[in-house]
């Protein structure tokens, strides 16, 4: 417990100085047309994510090299892109890269129940490609929902505090020291989530996350989840990310039957509508994606299973359809 109050008063320090070097190079977020922020605010203060994992890879992840060098290869990719503006042909093939070597720390972990010796060349090549493929498309989810106070802080909370809570069930995974190590991430990186919302959480935030922020904390997340969805066997954990992947997936939806480039930033998430279109305070809206994903990580966390998260995904679709039919009119393009 000493150990990760002392880990949180650096890890504060450590945002507060970045601030200082951000408004030294002008690292900033300016209002525009397509964002939901009315005021200059410093940008890519999420950095406190990325640098909550290297603290924990220096002190007690040292064997997680790959899963270390993907999420650094993401981290300071956006962290460029946050400062310059970069091509998506550059970005995304240098996530694919990064998120392969997620999906490797995973598939060689002793727990897995992939066996890379047994399993096919075929199989093993599948199970990439798929992973390649959903994990890649869930963190720009992650990247497109940071769009208001308070949303990408709050919510990871929500969802790491979750995952920590079925790695400390026994009966889950067992006591491994695989399990002790995801722990101690987890507990890092929740003390960062909470700096970092102490200075986001709030009607008119010090920092926003940036692309680093919502980036390395969604590469952080999936790591974090995949490790219980690989030694279950049990894809039904998405259940911990249903909020974001039903808003992220139908609003992508949306877009596309509006013939909009879907790589353009816009206002047309759910969580926009209420914060611009029906002017609900950010940290209220907030709030409410919180609310909503606990409910869901409650109900699947009783009630395990495909069952709990196909009527989840149902509900919530129906909860967006509804909502877009009432209020999408007002969306000012």
């Amino acid at each position: 417990m000493l150990q990760i109050a002392i880990i949180f008063l650096s890890l504060f320090i450590l945002e507060v100085l970045y601030f200082k070097v951000a408004d030294y190079f002008n690292i900033i977020d300016k209002p525009s047309e397509r964002g939901s922020s009315k005021f200059i605010t410093l940008r890519g203060g999420g950095i406190i994510f990325y640098i909550s994992a290297f603290i924990w890879f220096l002190f007690y992840g040292t064997e997680y090299w790959l899963f270390f060098t993907g999420l650094s290869m993401v981290s300071i990719l956006s962290f460029v892109d946050d400062i310059h503006s970069l091509s998506a042909r550059l970005r995304l093939p240098l996530q694919f890269i990064g998120m392969l070597l997620l999906l490797s720390q995973l598939i060689l972990g002793n727990n897995s129940i992939i066996d890379i010796n047994s399993s096919g060349f075929f199989t093993i090549v599948l199970i990439l490609v798929l992973g390649l493929v959903i994990c890649t498309g869930a963190m720009n989810v992650f990247n497109f929902m940071d769009g208001i106070n308070g949303i990408t802080g709050g919510y990871s909370l929500i969802v790491l505090s979750a995952i920590l809570f079925i790695l400390d069930k026994e009966t889950l995974l067992g006591q491994s020291s695989e399990v002790e190590t995801i722990v101690s991430l987890l507990k890092i990186v929740l003390s960062a989530a909470l700096v970092f919302c102490f200075f986001n959480f709030r009607s008119r935030a010090k920092c926003f996350a940036g692309d680093v922020g919502s980036v390395s904390i969604a590469f952080i997340i999936l790591f974090s989840l995949g490790f219980i969805v690989v030694n279950t066997g049990n894809l039904s954990w998405l259940s911990f990310l249903v909020v974001y992947g039903v808003d992220g997936c139908l609003t992508i939806l949306h877009r596309l039957m509006l013939h909009e480039n879907i790589s353009q930033p816009h206002r047309k998430h759910l969580f926009q509508i209420m914060a611009n279109e029906l002017k609900v305070p950010h940290v209220i809206v907030s709030a409410v994606y919180m609310a909503v994903q606990l409910l869901c990580c409650i109900w699947y966390i009783l009630y395990p299973g495909y069952l709990t998260l196909f009527c989840q995904i149902i509900i919530l679709s129906i909860i967006y359809i509804l909502f877009m039919r009432k209020f999408f009119k007002l969306h000012q393009r």
